[in-house]
């Protein structure tokens, strides 16, 4: 089927906005996000009205149009290698790290937000691991190295949606202070993120699950944050555009802006990118 002229060109921009600056790897979902924001740009609407945004146009079509491309696009990732059946051994190649403590470790609901990440060089900017939350439990020679640390932190980076909170209640469960069967008592579990205050504010496009999820979700959700996400409201992590996404990540798992000189290429485009003064989440 040939894709409509108007939706390839916008593909070809969204394309470069996904990639921007210096060249971003992004992840085939990114992609269909920066399109909706190419066709609708309601998100750069002023950020004290919180809303979401409905998709301007169906995943299918998107996909279509994406398929037709004879030329390519330059940055866009290849859909992520299932995980392997058998035994993990993730922990094998960097053994010896495991032999000091490790301060942080980053845990992504998402297994392409994970392959994004690390196809940036986040984990050797934010000097962090990162791991996709389909892969736990953890490796015993991480959970040492975390317990060596003392006072080590796992971020939980995570879709806005029951399933995404969900997600890190689990990971708090297994690696937190309170862990029923005693795993990393010294760590600490936070979530970086997604909820809902983040989205509405940040006017993400937003999907629809069921409604009226009564679950369990975390202790520091506002009253209208709950109310949001029972009303079947989700956004998706890919729905933050890459640039904003890299340095939002690299600053919480850093806690905050980094001292000293930064020479890596991935934190030369986030400095560029940081200029424009729309890279972290809201305040508050």
């Amino acid at each position: 089927m040939t894709p409509h002229p108007l939706l390839d060109g916008a593909l070809t921009v969204a394309a470069a906005r996904a990639g921007a600056p210096g060249g971003l790897r992004y992840t085939e979902r990114q992609l269909y996000y920066e399109l909706c924001r190419v066709l609708q740009p309601l998100h750069a609407g002023p950020r004290r009205i919180p809303y979401t945004l409905a998709p301007p146009v169906r995943y299918a079509r998107f996909a279509a149009a994406l398929a037709a491309r004879r030329d390519g696009l330059p940055g866009l990732l290849p859909p992520p290698a299932p995980r392997p059946a058998g035994p993990r051994t993730t922990a094998a190649a960097a053994s010896d790290l495991y032999d000091y403590g490790l301060p942080r470790l980053l845990v992504c609901q998402s297994r392409e937000i994970t392959a994004m990440l690390l196809a940036n060089d986040l984990h050797l900017e934010a000097a962090c691991p990162i791991v996709a939350a389909e892969d736990l439990p953890l490796d015993e020679r991480l959970v040492a190295a975390l317990e060596r640390a003392g006072g080590a932190v796992v971020h939980v980076l995570h879709d806005a949606s029951p399933s995404g909170l969900a997600r890190f209640e689990e990971v708090r469960a297994a690696y937190g202070p309170q862990a029923a069967n005693g795993a990393a008592p010294g760590v600490r579990v936070r979530s970086m993120g997604l909820v809902p205050r983040h989205a509405v504010t940040l006017h993400l496009t937003s999907g629809r699950g069921p409604r009226g999820y009564r679950g369990p979700l975390p202790a520091g959700l506002r009253p209208e944050e709950r109310a949001w996400l029972g009303s079947g409201r989700t956004i998706e992590l890919a729905a933050v555009a890459p640039a904003r996404l890299l340095h939002t990540v690299i600053r919480q798992v850093r806690g905050g802006a980094a001292s000293g000189p930064r020479r890596s290429p991935l934190a030369r485009r986030v400095r560029t990118a940081r200029g424009s003064g729309f890279l972290s989440w809201p305040a508050g």
